[in-house]
């Protein structure tokens, strides 16, 4: 199915007829594959929305630069839309940045967040070197003559995530990541169960103990010997794992 939302064709799936409704929004990088045996498993009892988010899977990408709020505002018109009262949003990684978010300032009934992103990294000395030795070879390459190497500098020196975008979606991907959630953690009220892996290196296992402190009603549950894709690598107990914590709410 496809919507035309903020002038992009966004692509998802339905599943299921009953009242309560659940989103599931994947990671940077990712599409609907992702998030398909939590829909599958959840249908029977909910109506489950599966979202390739834009500018990746069949979803188009933004015509212009999006951040966090972008793709929120997103989220909140596809709501909108489909009649959705209080929904239970299911996300991983980039997804729980927009989930955090939407309901941040909106109603939500219920929070599964895995491998949340939305907290800056603690910075030591080397990034601070690496990111001023960056800045300034960009700057060099600027002058007459070299622009032409700029671009093959900047695919160089970038994260892997950053190497495979293009575009709009790369500079989306830089305001995406500088921005600092924190501040709004306090703003959710929504039931909140976290699921971690503790030896994720994408999104460290202290970040989830900071959203568990600071968000008002939040349990975190952690999965050992795991890490980024702690709840895909573990997708069964990740299922049990929500089964109980959305007994109440099933049909």
């Amino acid at each position: 199915m496809q919507l035309l939302i903020k002038d992009v064709k966004l692509n998802y799936t339905k599943d299921g007829q009953n009242k309560q409704a659940v989103i599931l929004m994947h990671g940077w990088g990712q599409n609907i594959e992702m998030m398909k045996p939590v829909a599958d498993h959840l249908s029977p009892h909910f109506t489950v929305y599966n979202l390739d988010l834009p500018g990746f899977g069949a979803s188009e990408a933004p015509k212009i630069v999006w951040g966090v709020e972008e793709y929120t505002a997103m989220l909140k018109e596809f709501i909108q839309i489909n009649d959705i009262e209080d929904p239970i949003i299911i996300a991983h990684s980039f997804g729980v940045r927009i989930a955090l978010l939407y309901a941040a300032n909106n109603p939500v009934h219920k929070l599964v967040l895995t491998g949340g992103a939305g907290i800056l990294p603690k910075r030591g000395l080397k990034y601070y070197l690496k990111i001023y030795t960056y800045k300034l070879g960009k700057l060099i390459l600027s002058l007459p003559g070299l622009n032409k190497y700029k671009e093959k500098y900047q695919q160089a020196s970038g994260s892997e995530d950053y190497k495979a975008l293009s575009g709009v979606m790369r500079s989306s991907f830089v305001k995406i990541v500088n921005l600092d959630l924190t501040p709004i953690l306090k703003d959710v009220k929504a039931e909140t169960l976290l699921v971690w892996g503790d030896l994720d290196d994408a999104t460290p296992l202290w970040m989830a103990k900071v959203m568990e402190k600071q968000l008002p009603n939040a349990g975190l549950a952690i999965f050992k010997n795991e890490g980024h894709y702690a709840y895909w690598n573990q997708m069964s107990r990740f299922l049990s794992v929500i089964d109980i914590f959305l007994k109440e709410d099933k049909l």
